[in-house]
């Protein structure tokens, strides 16, 4: 019997070890950058320029609302304008109604290409009086490019514009051919824009060495336990579709309703739903996340995070609370639209709803349909989905992710690199077939109240953060093609 409590101490104490010494093992990600090279850039007119494309009020089609034509046109004219060097060196192909693909050949033919991606949409912007500048009015005041597009995309697209103009001022000739790609509709999943693109590059054979879209920012106090401004990189993306429950009834008047009425059905099935959600996991890229920014933490932190073979339940735990961090660990369901009867004295001969789905990496649209059915577990609701499956898993170890932290280094050197999951939808989805290094990142500071204004009330861009992005994509372009 006293051997017993002996051999748990020496149990423990050898767990103790082995989490100490896993811990004091986890060294840090970060790679060491020289100084970024010089690079000119004209702050007062790149914010110009950006403030003019925002003045274009180029919100794609959807649901039957066809895209302005004319205010797309009318964007690229002023891109021509603005970019007299891009135009007149590079190749240049409308795609679509109104994305472009542009060709900036290599000295070297026979290397893969790097594609650069942005968008030129936007979405509409609500409540219009309330801004504090007109949302389309393209004012810089105050330091700041204010207007619908300054941050999502517009003003990733005029920063590699910018770049791209200043490398050929220079007469910098790339080894690798790059590739720029603007979709037109990538608010709406861009199948008039991206998908054309890339099926375009797939019909000619093309594989890409690397691809760089929008993505996460330089977080500023969006990773808790790390100090530093984190640039978020995603490598990978969740799905995106639709499930739709529908349940079929006789109708009739609502004086005389049956015991159980199809949107009384359909009810429970959504409280159903939202009582047994897919289970979380820490994997892919939120674990990848964590790997990288953990042997920057505080002991206890690196603690837990070099050691998730035993902790990982508890963060997954503390991670479930937050809606932002919940996103990260599991597929997600919610309910966005419901319909039933046109009158409140008519019982509703279809009750219908539609619930905005988003599998996370590994799990797929089939899986989800097979979890909406066994949670519903009703034969009376007709369960349907479809919509983008999740990205694969972007690696960390390849040639393409080095040059890409490196010049985050050089430019940021005060900023930490991490990848993570990206749980909105971007264009850079359609390019896995490509390429396996497909990544997402928007080189700009942002904190949390400037994450709210991306689709929000006041998008603005200061005057600083662009030209700074324009230095990345100066600096990347040169690290990624030499």
């Amino acid at each position: 019997m006293k051997r017993a409590p002996l051999a748990l101490l020496v149990l423990l104490l050898l767990l103790v070890g082995v989490l100490v010494v896993r811990t004091l093992r986890f060294g840090s990600r970060q790679v060491p950058a020289e100084p970024a090279e010089p690079f000119s850039v004209d702050a007062t007119g790149a914010a110009d320029r950006l403030a003019g494309a925002l003045r274009h009020h180029t919100v794609a089609a959807s649901d039957g609302t066809p895209a302005e034509d004319a205010a797309f046109r009318a964007l690229h004219a002023q891109l021509v304008a603005g970019f007299p060097l891009v135009h007149a060196q590079l190749g240049h192909e409308v795609v679509g109604e109104h994305s472009h693909l542009y060709t900036w050949k290599g000295t070297e033919p026979d290397l893969h290409p790097v594609l650069l991606m942005g968008h030129l949409d936007v979405v509409p912007a609500e409540a219009e009086a309330t801004w504090s500048h007109p949302p389309y009015g393209g004012v810089v005041a105050d330091g700041y490019i204010h207007g619908r597009g300054a941050l999502d995309d517009k003003g990733s697209v005029l920063a590699i514009l910018e770049a791209v103009e200043g490398l050929l001022a220079q007469g910098y000739r790339p080894r690798r051919t790059v590739l720029l790609a603007f979709g037109a509709d990538e608010e709406v999943r861009g199948r008039d824009g991206a998908v054309l693109v890339a099926e375009l590059l797939r019909k000619r054979g093309v594989r890409l060495e690397s691809v760089l879209d929008e993505g996460g920012p330089i977080g500023v106090g969006l990773v808790p336990g790390v100090d530093a401004p984190v640039a978020l990189v995603g490598v990978a993306e969740k799905g995106y579709g639709r499930v739709e429950l529908v349940v079929r009834g006789a109708g009739g008047h609502a004086s005389m309703p049956p015991r159980q009425t199809g949107a009384g059905i359909l009810a429970r099935a959504l409280v159903k739903l939202e009582e047994h959600p897919f289970e979380p996991e820490l994997r892919g890229g939120t674990r990848a996340l964590f790997e990288h920014v953990g042997p920057e933490m505080g002991f206890g932190m690196r603690l837990l995070f070099a050691n998730t073979w035993l902790f990982s339940p508890l963060l997954v735990r503390r991670m479930a609370t937050v809606p932002s961090t919940d996103a990260s660990i599991r597929t997600t369901l919610a309910a966005t639209m419901l319909e039933g009867s046109p009158k409140p004295n008519v019982l509703p001969a279809q009750a219908r709803a539609v619930l905005n789905v988003r599998p996370l990496p590994g799990d797929s649209l089939e899986d989800v349909r097979t979890h909406v059915r066994e949670v519903v577990d009703d034969a009376r609701v007709e369960v349907t989905a479809e919509g983008d499956e999740a990205s694969p898993v972007s690696p960390t170890d390849t040639e393409a992710w080095k040059q890409l932290q490196r010049s985050i280094r050089q430019v940021f050197p005060d900023v930490l690199v991490a990848p993570f999951l990206t749980v909105a939808a971007t264009d850079a989805r359609h390019f896995h077939p490509l390429s396996d290094s497909v990544y997402r990142f928007m080189p700009v500071r942002m904190t949390r109240e400037d994450l709210t204004r991306m689709h929000g009330r006041d998008e603005r861009l200061s005057v600083t953060a662009h030209a700074a992005a324009i230095r990345f994509y100066a600096q990347y372009l040169r690290n990624i093609t030499r």
